[in-house]
């Protein structure tokens, strides 16, 4: 079971947190697990409830800069996970026994749960995502809900809840598709576009896209985002993330995910928080997923995009404390 809810006190203390954290906020650590290197953060009281907090695409654990301080003063000790091809993690290659998709980055984030946070049924953790992030804590909590008490998508995407699969294609058909996609990106010139990318003013004018306000004075963004895209292994990691989240097996898509947990009694309260002005995920997969599942709440924050944790941070933690304060300890939330 999840710790009782949090006092409103405690909210009206995070109001008051400094929102300027810093993209170094909290102690940097490395873990190793199936032998990569793993950088995580920490921030806060050892005795304080867990909350785990994941990036997304192209981004890292310092894209939190603005919402560590004031989740640490709601009460919480305050994690963060480079997933494994991003940030200051390993960027490793295509490998035939290991692909880079949700799958991977899932069962990555269960065992820094259960090795780093220690977390458990008497513990369970609070997991806040943004993007491909909150893909990977769905994935964590349909897998493993015995860790999770609590699960913040903003927002959740997936190609497959734009078109959902209308057939189930057959042995030779996957087969084929498999080759085609390693060949295809296997010839990509990932090497010469992502330095490209990294190096010149297409990678802030990408980065606008998820964002409504402008991003012209925001360096540190800017820089947190182009640091780990200039490393030398940045191009083969990305190679096999392409190939590995367009193979991933239809098990670990957002869809069956989302049935895997609607099936379970223990699935634990989920947030959609979604920017209004998102240009990546519309707004309506979000209205169709709360009318799907009743018990998925939804969220819209105003003139906000694609990241709505960092363009709009006090709206963002706004709504992230109330519902919080609704649901954590509530088992009545999980009817």
């Amino acid at each position: 079971m999840v710790q009782a809810a949090l006092f409103a006190t405690d909210f009206q203390t995070a109001e008051r947190a400094i929102q300027e954290t810093g993209a170094d906020w909290g102690e940097s650590h490395d873990w190793y697990w199936q032998g990569l290197r793993c950088h995580w953060r920490v921030l806060g009281a050892e005795d304080a409830r867990p909350l785990v907090l994941i990036h997304g695409f192209g981004a890292s654990s310092a894209h939190w800069r603005h919402n560590a301080a004031p989740l640490k003063a709601a009460g919480f000790r305050i994690y963060s996970l480079d997933l494994i091809g991003f940030g200051a993690s390993a960027q490793p290659g295509l490998k035939q026994f290991r692909r880079l998709d949700n799958r991977l980055w899932g069962k990555q984030l269960a065992a820094f749960l259960e090795q780093i946070v220690q977390a458990s049924p008497s513990q369970q953790a609070v997991l806040i995502g943004n993007s491909l992030g909150a893909l990977t804590a769905l994935t964590t909590a349909a897998f493993r809900p015995d860790l999770v008490g609590a699960v913040v998508a903003a927002p959740l995407p997936d190609p497959a809840l734009v078109e959902p699969l209308s057939f189930r294609p057959t042995r030779w058909w996957r087969r084929l598709k498999h080759k085609l996609i390693a060949i295809i990106f296997r010839l990509l010139p990932l090497e010469l576009i992502v330095p490209l990318i990294a190096r010149t003013p297409l990678l802030k004018a990408a980065l606008q896209m998820g964002y409504h306000h402008s991003i012209q004075l925001d360096h540190e963004l800017l820089h947190l985002i182009a640091q780990p895209a200039r490393r030398p292994s940045a191009a083969r990691a990305l190679r096999a993330m392409c190939v590995g989240m367009t193979l991933r097996p239809v098990g670990c898509t957002a869809p069956r995910l989302l049935k895997r947990l609607a099936s379970r009694p223990d699935r634990p309260p989920i947030l959609l928080l979604w920017g209004r002005e998102d240009r990546f995920v519309p707004l309506k997969i979000g209205h169709r997923l709360q009318h799907q599942y009743p018990w998925i709440t939804l969220s819209v924050l105003d003139e906000t995009g694609h990241c709505p944790h960092d363009e709009s941070t006090q709206a963002f933690d706004k709504a992230v404390f109330s519902w919080l304060n609704l649901n954590l300890g509530n088992d009545q939330q999980r009817a």
